[in-house]
C-alpha cells in the first residue's frame, strides 16, 4: 500500500532499519520480482502489523486493530460493500455525527471526501492492516447471504414483485450497483442472468469490467427494482422495455437509461448512464491538435452546410456534437434537433425524439422542423435515402446541418452518402466538413513510465503502417525534432497500473481525429464521383491529418499508448 519512497521513510524514520539494509532489501526484492513491502513481510523482517503502527505513527493519526471486532450492520452498510473492497475501507463506529473509518491508505483523500458527501458525517480516519479490513470484509458477506437467503424463501409470482421491489436487501444491492457505478466513472451498467447467477459487468473507458456476480435468487427482485425505478410494466417479461429514470445529489446528476431484453436465462438490464455534466465540454477539450482545431472553428462559424461526425458506435460522436452545439447556442439562433433517444438536455434548444411506433422518424421530423424556421438543425443520425436528402437541401436553403453517420474515415462517408441516392453535385456543393474519430484511453498520470519499443514490435507496425509519413507529420507537427534513428529513437509512455486506474494503466478517455475539410479540390473529385481512396490522398496533400497520425501524436506526447491507437483504428 506504500509507494517504495514513504516505505523507507517511514522504517528510517522510526528507527526500524537504516537506508543502507533498506536499499539492501529493495535490490533482493528487485531480483526476486516482488514489492518491497510484501517482500520485508514474507522474509519476517517485520510483520505487517508492526509496520501499520509505525505508519500511523508517521502520519500521525490512530491505528486500530479490527480482527474479532463486530461492527453494527448499520454502520458497517453506509459503505457499500464493492467500494469497501475497491478502497481498502470499513466504517467501523459512530457516535453522534463522527465516523470512524479503517484504511490502509490515508492518502485516499477522494473516498474520505465522497464518503464526507454521502454519509452527511464527519470523518475520523484511523489507519489498519490489510489482514485487518480482508476480515470485516467477510462480515459483509455474512450479512449479505443472509439477505440472499431471505429472498431465496420469498415466492416471486407477478404479485409480490412490487413488494420484493421494494425489500430493504433488493433496495440496497441496486443502490450499490447504482452509486458504484457513478464512482468508478461506468458508462453503462449490464445485468446478465446466467444459468446459476446473475452477472454484473460495468464499461468503463471502453472496456467491461466484471464486478459482481449474485445468486440467481437476487434476480426477479433486481429486475423488478429497476422496473419500477424506470417506470416500466413489472409483470411485462417478454418483451424489450425502454425506459429512464435520474439520479441527483448536491455532487451528481446522473440520468440512467433502461433497456430490458428477454434471454434464454432471464431478463438483461443494460443501463446507460448520461452525467448531466458531461456536456459543458469545450472545443479545446476535445483534445485536437492545432491545425484541425483551426479547420472545426472556421466551419462551426459558417451560416449553412454540412458539419457530419463519423466512426463506429461508442466513439464519442454524441459528445462532439453536443460540444459544437453548445458553443453556437447563443440568443440569436433558433437550434432544434431531433434525437434517438436524447441523451443530455440543453437549455435553449429545441429537442425532439423520435418515436417510430407512431411514425416520428428522423426523416419526418426534420421535415416538420423545416416550417419551424431554424438557423441550425442537429439529426440524431442520417440512417437512410430519406433523411440524407432532406438534411443536404435544408443545408443548401440556408440552414446549418450537424448530424452522425457510420462509416470507418472521413473519405468513405462521401461514397456513402451517393450510395443513400444523394446526388454527387449536391454534396459537392452542401458539405463543409467531416470529422472522423475514435475514443482511445489516456494513461494513468499516476503511474505513467516511458520505455522504448522492442524490435519485434516496430516490425509489426512497419507492416501494418506507412511509420516513413508519420515520423514526417510528427516533425511538421513539432512533435518531435527528428527521426534519424526512426521509431526506435523514440521514448513512448504507458501505465505501470495502480490501485488509481484499477490496475489498468489507464484512466480517463479521449479523442483521436482527422478532419476532412471540403476545398476546391475535394468538391471537384466529388463531383467527378471519385473514390474515397483518392479523395483521401488529396486530403493528406493538403495536410490533413489522419486519425492514426494524431493517435501517435498522442502516444509521444505521453497521453495515450500505441496499443490503444492499434486497438481503436482497427479496420
Amino acid at each position: 500500500m506504500f509507494s517504495e519512497k514513504k516505505l523507507k521513510n517511514i522504517l528510517v524514520e522510526s528507527n526500524i532499519l537504516s537506508e543502507e539494509v533498506f536499499d539492501k532489501y529493495t535490490q533482493e526484492a528487485k531480483k526476486e520480482e516482488k514489492k518491497i513491502q510484501d517482500y520485508l513481510i514474507e522474509k519476517k523482517i517485520i510483520t505487517s502489523l508492526f509496520l501499520y503502527e509505525s505508519a500511523a505513527n508517521y502520519y500521525k493519526i490512530p491505528f486500530v486493530e479490527l480482527k474479532n471486532k463486530n461492527i453494527r450492520k448499520d454502520v458497517l452498510f453506509l459503505i457499500p460493500e464493492p467500494i469497501a473492497t475497491t478502497h481498502k475501507i470499513i466504517s467501523f463506529d459512530m457516535a453522534e455525527n463522527l465516523l470512524s473509518v479503517a484504511a490502509t491508505n490515508p492518502n485516499d483523500l477522494e473516498i474520505f471526501e465522497f464518503l464526507k458527501k454521502k454519509t452527511g458525517l464527519k470523518l475520523k480516519v484511523y489507519l489498519t492492516t490489510p489482514d485487518s479490513i480482508k476480515e470485516v470484509l467477510k462480515q459483509y458477506h455474512k450479512s449479505l447471504k443472509a439477505e440472499f437467503d431471505y429472498l431465496s424463501d420469498k415466492k416471486t409470482d407477478d404479485k409480490d414483485l412490487k413488494k420484493l421491489a421494494a425489500d430493504l436487501p433488493v433496495v440496497r444491492i441496486v443502490d450499490t450497483l447504482l452509486e458504484y457505478s457513478i464512482i468508478e466513472g461506468a458508462s453503462d451498467i449490464h445485468i446478465e442472468p446466467e444459468e446459476k447467477n446473475v452477472a454484473v459487468r460495468y464499461r468503463i473507458d471502453g472496456m467491461m469490467r466484471k464486478v459482481m456476480v449474485f445468486p440467481k435468487t437476487v434476480q426477479s427482485g433486481i429486475v423488478a427494482r429497476i422496473k419500477i425505478l424506470a417506470n416500466l410494466k413489472v409483470d411485462e417479461h417478454r418483451l424489450p422495455q425502454d425506459g429512464r429514470f435520474k439520479i441527483s445529489s448536491p455532487e451528481h446528476k446522473v440520468a440512467f437509461r433502461v433497456s430490458i431484453i428477454p434471454t434464454f436465462d432471464g431478463e438483461k438490464i443494460v443501463l446507460r448512464l448520461l452525467r448531466e455534466s458531461a456536456q459543458s465540454l469545450t472545443l479545446e477539450q476535445l483534445g485536437l491538435q492545432s491545425r484541425p482545431f483551426e479547420v472545426l472553428k472556421r466551419n462551426i462559424s459558417k451560416p449553412h452546410g454540412i458539419i457530419l461526425v463519423t466512426g463506429p458506435t461508442g466513439s464519442g460522436k454524441t459528445t462532439t456534437l453536443y460540444t459544437i452545439l453548445n458553443i453556437l447556442n447563443k440568443p440569436e439562433v433558433n437550434i432544434s434537433t431531433i434525437e434517438d433517444p436524447i441523451e443530455y438536455r440543453m437549455q435553449h434548444i429545441n429537442q425532439s425524439q423520435v418515436n417510430t411506433k407512431i411514425g416520428y422518424t428522423f426523416a419526418s421530423g426534420l421535415r416538420a422542423f423545416l416550417r419551424q424556421d431554424p438557423d441550425i438543425i442537429m439529426v440524431g443520425e442520417i440512417r437512410d435515402q430519406e433523411t440524407a436528402e432532406i438534411a443536404v437541401h435544408a443545408a443548401m436553403t440556408g440552414h446549418l446541418v450537424l448530424s452522425t453517420i457510420h462509416t470507418n474515415n472521413a473519405a468513405t462517408t462521401i461514397p456513402r452518402l451517393s450510395e443513400m441516392g444523394v446526388p454527387t453535385f449536391l454534396v459537392a456543393t452542401t458539405m463543409n466538413i467531416i470529422i472522423a474519430q475514435r475514443l482511445v484511453r489516456k494513461i494513468c498520470t499516476n503511474c505513467i513510465q516511458s520505455y522504448n519499443l522492442d524490435k519485434k514490435t516496430i516490425e509489426e507496425l512497419e507492416k501494418q503502417l506507412d511509420i516513413e509519413n508519420i515520423l514526417k507529420t510528427m516533425i511538421e507537427e513539432k512533435t518531435i525534432l527528428e527521426a534519424r534513428g526512426g521509431l526506435k529513437s523514440l521514448l513512448f509512455y504507458r501505465g505501470k497500473g495502480c490501485k488509481q486506474c484499477n490496475h489498468t494503466g489507464y484512466k480517463g478517455r479521449i479523442g483521436i481525429y482527422e478532419i476532412l475539410e471540403n476545398t476546391e479540390e475535394i468538391s471537384s473529385l466529388i463531383l467527378k464521383n471519385n473514390s474515397a481512396n483518392e479523395i483521401n490522398k488529396e486530403a493528406i496533400k493538403n495536410k490533413m491529418l489522419t486519425i492514426v497520425e494524431d493517435g501517435f501524436i498522442k502516444a509521444k506526447n505521453g497521453i495515450t499508448t500505441l496499443e490503444e491507437i492499434m486497438r481503436v483504428t482497427k479496420e
